[in-house]
């Protein structure tokens, strides 16, 4: 299995954007003309929040990829499932130089100076995913950084410090979103911290 290196966390999310974004936003473009013109004309928190996920690239980070005949493309099977709990992968490379952060060709997990981050399972699974969390609890992750609001912190490159800015409607429809979309049950692992320093 390949690992690719990266610059900074923060280019390993703009590039992995750019790159998939595209890609992804104009497949459901061109599904969704019908429901943009059911939204612009006052339509459900499902079809907004759709349209939220898709553009602000939640998959980018949550659908784990596959290798197809032309190289690593979305599982859609998997869509927003997180990264596959079964995928297990070597540990990532040691940083050289001005390279500080990596994620694998396959599965959804990145590397850096915060450890290892696995991508959440953002389906409507009641074990695996968010299918217990109530709306409040969402929000609140998406507020302030951690899980359901108290627990822990969320880790690169997750960027919820922009994502904290959207409306308290937009977040509604966004979960009102993943709860409609087919429940996967894929446990993600836990995050791997790097070990706190020892003093002399």
């Amino acid at each position: 299995m390949r690992i690719v290196s990266l610059s900074c966390a923060s280019w390993v999310v703009v590039t992995i954007t750019a790159l998939s974004l595209t890609a992804w936003t104009s497949r459901v473009a061109a599904q969704d003309k019908p429901a943009a013109a059911k939204l612009a004309a006052g339509g459900s928190a499902v079809v907004r929040g759709k349209y939220l996920v898709t553009v602000i690239g939640c998959g980018e980070c949550h659908t784990p990829l596959k290798m197809g005949a032309n190289g690593p493309e979305f599982d859609e099977a998997r869509m927003l499932s997180g990264h596959p709990g079964t995928l297990k992968l070597p540990p990532p490379p040691t940083p050289v130089g001005a390279w500080a952060g990596f994620f694998p060709m396959e599965g959804a997990a990145f590397a850096g100076p915060w450890g290892i981050s696995y991508p959440a399972n953002l389906t409507s699974d009641k074990e695996t995913g968010l299918g217990t969390w109530t709306e409040q609890q969402f929000m609140d992750t998406i507020r302030t950084g951690r899980r359901q609001g108290r627990g822990r912190e969320l880790l690169p490159p997750m960027p919820w410090r922009a994502f904290r800015n959207l409306t308290d409607a937009d977040l509604r429809a966004v979960f009102a979103y993943l709860r409609s979309i087919p429940a996967v049950s894929n446990k993600v692992p836990d995050p791997v911290i790097p070990a706190a320093p020892t003093g002399k």
